[in-house]
């Protein structure tokens, strides 16, 4: 008897570990040089895309560091905002912050604005992952936070969801699932990956 085949979670499971494998290798400079890469391109993408807030995320260890995106939007009068967890199954939630207000340790050790940071639903979500392809599929870490964020905001307003990656991230495709948010954009170390041709 054959066994069956994998299902789309355990091949995402799969790709998720070998990606965050390859991530975690990368070298120090590489992660400065694409630090600066991410708030320069990150600046220009607001601009050109004649936007006001833009959410970004605390890096937790190994993830792209997008603190200097977040200092070089609040210092262009862009209007920033982290996520903030609000319950299992729940989607995230979005509050205002800049460099100058404090961060709170959330659920999974995230750090998070306070609750007495207004809400504000963002133009731009500047989102972390595991591993991506070109078609905008990205696979997270398992719990769908994501994927709820980004179908709540779409049915709200047009947003740019945009994927933050090293290069190494890359897959060539991920299996897709009913409840799967696609990326419009990937930014890695190397380049810019516009995933809304089809």
């Amino acid at each position: 008897m054959q066994d069956a085949p994998p299902t789309p979670a355990q091949l995402k499971a799969a790709l998720r570990r070998q990606a965050l494998a390859r991530r975690d290798a990368a070298e120090p400079a590489l992660r400065e040089a694409f630090a600066t890469r991410l708030a320069l391109a990150g600046v220009e993408l607001a601009r050109k895309s004649i936007v006001r807030t833009v959410a970004a995320f605390w890096p937790l260890p190994g993830e792209p560091d997008v603190r200097g995106l977040l200092a070089a939007l609040n210092y262009h009068e862009f209007v920033g905002a982290l996520p903030v967890m609000i319950g299992p199954g729940l989607p995230l939630i979005f509050r205002k912050w800049s460099p100058r207000d404090l961060l709170l340790e959330g659920p999974y050790g995230v750090m998070q604005p306070s609750a007495h940071l207004p809400e504000v639903l963002p133009d731009i979500v500047f989102a972390p992952l595991a591993a991506f392809d070109r078609r905008g599929h990205r696979i997270g870490f398992g719990a769908g936070y994501y994927d709820r964020t980004l179908a709540s905001l779409r049915s709200m307003k047009p947003i740019l969801a945009v994927g933050t990656a090293y290069s190494v991230q890359e897959v060539p495709a991920i299996p897709e699932e009913p409840h799967d948010q696609r990326l419009d954009l990937v930014i890695t170390e190397t380049e810019w990956i516009d995933c809304r041709t089809d």
